[in-house]
């Protein structure tokens, strides 16, 4: 398994869940930061459920490649057809990931910009194989955490656990990201947004539904964002 060692400047993005709208953080971040000039890269270890796309949304990797400028295999090394966890569409296709390679990937997307954005699969705890997990490359990445939450019930224990979950491993939490925020948030959803903080001592920042997902929109909504702070 390789050790922590910062691949370079950047942050890693994880998320409480899965659907829960961390890819559209990812990609936030990245166009933002390109917008602002900084040559930005995006890594993600691999994408599963290319057999069922969702509507007109592109897949992760070819999203996160539109907001960065790289091609979509600069971003994802390996994808998998089924909408399974990774390890197990692994299984299915008759092979296994390697986290060495992995991680070399990164590496070199990271080589060719300032800022590398890092997003996982799921959750922290996901596995990539049977004894590695996303937690764990993000550990070796070495960079500061940014985590995408949903705003409303049940969202207190699932960040807390998440941001809990990344401190056990050393890692760094620098925002949480609570998507999508609506336009008139509840009385409850303002609640969560400031127990969050309170119960996690990091700023919590939200991130509305954007009727058209482009670098351009994405770049807008991430404006507000202390970026250069997340990635420092």
């Amino acid at each position: 398994m390789p050790g922590p060692a910062r691949v370079a400047r950047g942050c890693f993005v994880t998320a409480t869940d899965t659907g829960v709208g961390k890819t559209i953080v990812a990609a936030a971040i990245c166009a933002g930061l390109r917008a602002a000039g900084v040559r930005v890269a995006a890594s993600k270890p691999v994408v599963t459920g290319l057999d069922e796309p969702d509507g007109d949304s592109p897949a992760d990797h070819v999203l996160l490649a539109r907001c960065t400028g790289q091609a979509p295999a600069d971003v994802t090394p390996v994808t998998f057809g089924p909408a399974v966890s990774p390890h197990l569409a692994a299984a299915w296709a008759g092979t296994e990931l390697d986290p060495p390679a992995l991680l070399a990937h990164a590496a070199l997307a990271a080589d060719a910009a300032d800022v590398l954005v890092a997003e996982g699969v799921g959750g922290l705890l996901v596995p990539l194989t049977t004894s590695y997990s996303v937690r764990d490359h993000a550990v070796a990445l070495g960079l500061p955490v940014v985590v995408a939450a949903r705003p409303g019930l049940g969202t207190i224990s699932h960040t807390l656990l998440t941001v809990q979950s990344a401190r056990a491993a050393g890692l760094e939490v620098r925002a949480v990201v609570l998507t999508p925020w609506p336009p008139t948030p509840s009385p409850m959803e303002a609640d969560n947004a400031a127990t969050i903080a309170d119960g996690c001592g990091v700023p919590v920042w939200t991130l509305p539904h954007l009727a058209a997902i482009t670098p351009q929109t994405l770049a807008a909504a991430a404006a507000a964002w202390p970026l250069q702070d997340w990635v420092a």
